[in-house]
């Protein structure tokens, strides 16, 4: 079965998310920089996305039922341990990849379902949006890293 090139881009930004964390320690993981959240929240929040988009809705499993209420959007900030949260993320992404492994160019038009409704963009635009938001933390990690003095 071929890949659809977005899931390899996602795959690629990934792996470039993870190049960036790569060294930090627990402390600094959980430093936050204003007003920037923490590294580890960071982490939590793309795996939180991923969960829902690639593992909830489509799937029916909520592997990780309080992160979203931990590093969701509009949440309050908070540091959570950095083991955790990778952790969190390795398990969502191991979970998530046997579904994205599936997806077809016809399958990126669908809508998933949400309480009975569907989605309100196609499946293909959560793929894009997905991989945005990886570069946009990414960056950002760049930028915590780099005050941190790394």
């Amino acid at each position: 079965m071929t890949i659809h090139p977005l899931v390899a881009q996602l795959r690629f930004t990934r792996n470039e998310f993870v190049r960036c964390l790569q060294g930090i320690s627990p402390e600094d993981g959980m430093r936050r920089v204003m007003p920037m959240n923490s590294i580890s929240w960071t982490i939590g929040h793309m795996a939180s996305q991923e969960h829902r988009y690639w593992v909830i809705l489509p799937q029916g499993l909520n592997l990780a039922p309080d992160l979203y209420e931990l590093v969701g959007s509009g949440r309050p900030a908070t540091t959570p341990p950095l083991e955790d949260m990778w952790a969190a993320w390795q398990t969502i992404t191991h979970a998530a990849d046997p579904y994205l492994d599936s997806l077809t160019v016809d399958r990126l038009q669908e809508h998933l379902v949400n309480k009975g409704k569907p989605v309100a963009e196609n499946i293909g635009t959560l793929l894009h949006r997905n991989i945005y938001h990886y570069w946009f933390h990414t960056g950002e990690a760049h930028a915590i890293r780099q005050v941190l003095g790394h």
